[in-house]
Formats: structure tokens, sequence, C-alpha cells
């Protein structure tokens, strides 16, 4: 019988810290064109990186929109397809209900992050999450994961307090090489 070894992830958030959220009034959104996706500067080169030290990458996103009817799930996959292919990610894990819905993949629930674990055999404390939201970084304490918090100063709370903060995901890169713990 062979034991399946546990693997490393970055969870990544996609607006904010993959792509260009679109911010009015102090308040971040998602991209609703084609357009509007920029993927922010020094994101590739730190997925490169992050890469090449053997962390699987996990783009995780909500995308309430697509249940408020502002876009579709087509463009959610479009603009996800088009990143994974760029950025050399894993996998791309999506959220398209809105919070009435309840369900167990809205961050700041973890089910993004756990049907991941499942999947890729990833070892959650072992696994680092990048969010420039509130929900982001309780969903990577309630998946048991450390956390990093993109800061843009948003007008909104922080809840649970991030295992680190930065301007930037490259910024944050080698705190994430230097603090992520390999598997057992």
């Amino acid at each position: 019988m062979t034991m399946k070894l546990l693997r490393r992830a970055v969870f990544l958030d996609r607006d904010g810290v993959l792509i260009r959220a679109i911010v009015r009034d102090n308040k971040p959104y998602a991209a609703v064109s084609h357009d509007e996706v920029r993927i922010i500067e020094g994101v590739k080169e730190a997925c490169a990186e992050l890469s090449r030290a053997g962390f699987l990458l996990i783009l995780t996103t909500n995308q309430p929109d697509v249940a408020r009817r502002k876009i579709t799930r087509q463009f959610v996959d479009e603009v996800n397809g088009r990143l994974v292919d760029e950025l050399g990610l894993t996998d791309a894990r999506v959220c398209d209900h809105d919070n009435a819905d309840n369900c167990i993949c809205r961050k700041p629930k973890p089910g993004l992050m756990t049907t991941a674990a499942a999947d890729y055999g990833i070892d959650l404390a072992s696994s680092i999450v990048v969010g420039d939201r509130w929900r982001d970084i309780e969903a990577g304490k309630n998946a048991g994961c450390k956390t990093v918090f993109i800061d843009y100063g948003y007008d909104e709370k922080v809840g649970k307090q991030p295992d680190h903060v930065s301007s930037s995901l490259a910024g944050a890169t080698p705190w994430i090489l230097c603090h992520a713990i390999e598997p057992y």
C-alpha cells in the first residue's frame, strides 16, 4: 500500500490579489468586463517563484455577481481560465452564490479550500491563503491555513488577525517562502 504524500498550496483570491479590483468609494468590486481584467504588476513573477518552490497555486474567488445576474458564469470561467494559463495556476475554484444561499463554499466559509485539499492531497496546515478582504482571511483561518492580507485600506472591517500583511503578492512572496512549513 502506498501512502499519498501531502502537498502545500497557496490559495490566491482573484480580484485584488491577482487582478486589479475595481474600487469605487473606497470599496472593491470584481471586474465585470474583459477590459477591466488587468493582472497586477509582479503577480506573474510571484506565481512562478511560488510554483518553483513546490506550491500548488489555487485561485479561490467569491463571484456573487453571477447569482445577482450582473455577470455570467461563462465570463467568470473565461477570466479564470486566462489566469490559470497566463500565471501557471494549478486550478481555479469559484463560489458563484450570494450570502443568502448559505453555501459551504462562500468565503468566509472554508469550502473552496477544503474541497481543493481533498482533490489535490493538500495539507491545509502547511498552506497559505492570500486575500485582500476580511472574508479571505477568515476563510483561511477557518480552513486551518496561515494567512496573508493584501492591505489596500478598503473601507471595511477586518476581522481575524492575518499572519502577515503586505501591499502586494510580490511583496508577500518572501514571507510566504520563509514561513511555509513542509507537510509531514
